[in-house]
Order: structure tokens, then sequence, then C-alpha cells
């Protein structure tokens, strides 16, 4: 049985045990390897910018387990003698694998992963010279901590990387800024999550068009919108949130089921805020239980979840929405 095979079938098994224990291993290898070379870098920078472009409807842990599988043969050039050049370029490539299954791990609910992998990401950026990269990186990083609990977490994240990414437009800054702009909005900073939200809509207007490219590395408008609905849901400005969320969903390309069912959550949320509990239930329901069995996981799980402890026990269709949620454990 081939490798990949194998790999696959131990992460779809659940990130436990023998999945854990290769993605540890595989992570650990880099680490290692960074101590040292590089190799065909033009290959290695067209397979980033492939997975970069996201999900496309494939599984999360499908994507996971290729990126993983890739990484075995990104590892032994790593070790190789590079030039100097040679091996910074692939240090940077380096810092975007990594960055992306980190990113992927992050979706699946495995914060703690995800962590370890952004600081492999982290490292690579720091080698490689960059300080976009690695600005890039830790503005993903924070949205760990910002979705699964730990708000202050997450802004001292997000202010690092918009120091990092410096004044100038950048996508990394942009996204530096709206997560800050999130962070404080959910730890309760009002000025401060204000402030940011005002920053990230100028520096958006002043992005040249590679830099909204749609990818994740990229930061085009329907991100932007996606990051400006969660900000200000919580900061209360809901007109303004379903306005953004309307955008959002206009910029969305099909097929994007988890960022669909993120909006929508985002709409049921607003609902939620202004006293229309039925309908919050209603849309939250909807877009959780059209989504496929393998997106039920990690982050839109945890939305749901959200929205449901936020909600009055009294809710009409809360019970509903609880028993999907129940079913997807």
């Amino acid at each position: 049985m081939k490798r990949r095979d194998v790999l696959r079938g131990a992460l779809a098994a659940g990130l436990a045990g023998p999945g854990l224990a290769a993605l540890t291993t595989t992570r650990h290898d880099i680490d290692t390897a960074l101590a040292a070379g590089h190799g065909d870098v033009e290959f290695w920078e067209s397979t980033a910018e492939r997975y970069g472009y996201g999900y496309n409807g494939r599984p999360p842990a499908t994507v996971l387990t290729d990126i993983v599988e890739d990484f075995t043969e990104l590892n032994t050039l790593l070790s190789q003698p590079q030039t100097v050049k040679g091996r910074s370029a692939l240090c940077y490539v380096t810092g975007q694998m990594a960055g992306m299954a980190a990113i992927v791990l992050h979706d699946l609910g495995q914060h703690r992963e995800a962590h370890r992998w952004f600081g492999t990401a982290a490292r690579a950026a720091e080698q490689s010279g960059d300080a976009l990269l690695h600005a890039w990186v830790l503005g993903r990083e924070a949205m760990v901590p910002l979705n699964y609990g730990a708000p202050e977490a997450a802004a001292q994240l997000a202010e690092r990387a918009r120091h990092i990414a410096g004044d100038r437009p950048s996508a990394p800054a942009v996204l530096a800024t709206a997560v800050a702009a999130r962070a404080n909005a959910v730890a309760g900073h009002r000025a401060k999550a204000l402030d940011a939200v005002a920053a990230a809509e100028t520096l958006v207007g002043r992005l040249g068009a590679l830099q909204q490219a749609d990818t994740w590395f990229g930061y085009p408008m329907q991100k932007h919108h996606v990051h400006m609905s969660q900000a200000l849901t919580w900061l209360g400005e809901t007109d303004r949130a379903y306005a953004t969320q309307q955008e959002a969903l206009k910029l969305t390309r099909t097929p994007s089921l988890m960022t669909r069912a993120l909006i929508a959550i985002d709409t049921a949320s607003c609902r939620a805020r202004d006293g229309e509990h039925a309908e919050a239930v209603r849309v939250a329901l909807e877009a959780y239980s059209d989504l496929p069995t393998s997106y039920r996981t990690g982050l839109t799980r945890s939305r749901a979840e959200a929205l449901c402890q936020a909600l009055p026990a009294t809710a009409p269709g809360l019970d509903a929405l609880s028993d999907v949620l129940a079913q997807a454990t």
C-alpha cells in the first residue's frame, strides 16, 4: 500500500494515534531539516501555489493528507546543500506549505497541532528572510486562539503581525489588521476594534491586483467582507454586518462550502443579537445541515455551538439544532 494511502487512512480515522503520530513525525523532520539545504524551487513554488487556492470542494482531511505527503519530498530537498539564495527560496516555500497545513488543522478543530505547524511555518519564514511571509503566518495563527476562545492572545499575535508587516499596504498587513479588529471585538475592546476596522478598510482600498488574489496568501475583497462580518457582528453593528455578509456571498466562488456556512452562521448570530431567535436558529440549522459530513467538524461546529450557547434555552427550534450538532460528535 502506498504511503499516501496509509497516511490518508490514518488521518481519516481521526487526528489521534497513527494519524497524529504521522503529522508529528513529518513536522519534526521539517524542523530538523530547516537547519540545512534546497532543491527544485520552481516545482515547489508551483506546488505551494496550487495548494494556495484552497479546498475547491475537497474534504479538509484529504487536502491535509496531500500536503503532509508532499512534505516528505520537501524534507529531502531541505537536507541537501544549497546556495544561500536557493535555501532562502526553499525556506519560503516551506513556510507557505507548513502554514497551509496549519490552516487546515485549524479548520478541522485541531488547534494545538495547528499552533505547532504555525510555529514551524514561522521558523521557515524567518529563515527565508521574508517579513511579509512571517506576518502572514502570525496573522493566520492569530485566528486559532480567536476561533477557539482566547481573543486576548489572538489580539497580541495579530498586533505582532501588524508590526512585522509594516505600514505599507500588503495582503498580510490587511489580514493582520482585520484579525486584530475581530479579536478586539470579541474581547470587548470596542474602541480598538473600531479603529482596526477603519484601518483595514483604508488598507484594503490600497491593495494592488496581485495582493487581492483569491488564495490563502492573498486578501481578496471576499475575504475582507468575511472578516468584517465577524468583527461587526461582535460589535453589535448588525446593519453593517448584514451588508458585508451579502457582499461576501456575492464574491464567494463555488463551491466554498465552509465559507458559505460560516457566513450564514454570522448572519444567524446577527439575527440573535437583534432578538430574532427563531430566525437565527433556522438560518444556522439550514447552513449546518446542508454541509457534507466531512465539513461538520472543527470551525463550523464550534461557531454553531457558540451560537447555541448565546441563544436563550427557550429559542424556538434550538433543540433541533443541538441534536444535529450532537450527531456530528
